[in-house]
């Protein structure tokens, strides 16, 4: 399958999360929902890397080994996994900094401890600001 668009990524991206929501639920290691969504979205024919080195550059220096993005799918749209009790600001800072330094423009924060999976899913557009890219 041949998806181009940013927005259609994040449309599979979410159904794939909801479909293990519901099938899983919440409770277990942001390791298992990790592999089970990377295999969710293989089966839906989009490449998915995990743990992904995210470089910081400063100046002339190059720190190769500072981040590491839990998932980016088809080269475009970043994925970070939770299963913690309340999202919190500094995981989408967490996101948006992954995006600002990638030079990707999606990225998804999906908390799969949430009761309900649409509680648990932010999505955040790099390039608006960092005010405006965060849900209020």
């Amino acid at each position: 399958m041949i998806v181009d668009s940013d927005n259609e990524i994040g449309k599979i991206i979410v159904d794939a999360a909801v479909r293990i929501h519901t099938r899983l639920g919440p409770g277990l290691l942001e390791t298992v929902y990790e592999s089970v969504l990377a295999y969710e979205l293989r089966k839906r024919g989009l490449s998915v890397d995990r743990q992904v080195p995210v470089p910081v550059r400063y100046e002339s220096m190059l720190f190769d080994e500072v981040f590491r993005a839990d998932m980016i799918v088809a080269g475009k749209v970043i994925v970070e996994l939770k299963a913690v009790e309340r999202v919190k600001k500094v995981h989408m800072k967490q996101v948006l900094t992954y995006l600002r330094l990638s030079g990707l423009k999606l990225g998804f924060l999906l908390n799969f401890n949430a009761d309900l999976m649409k509680y648990g899913i932010t999505r955040l557009v790099n390039g608006l600001g960092e005010d405006r890219g965060m849900p209020q």
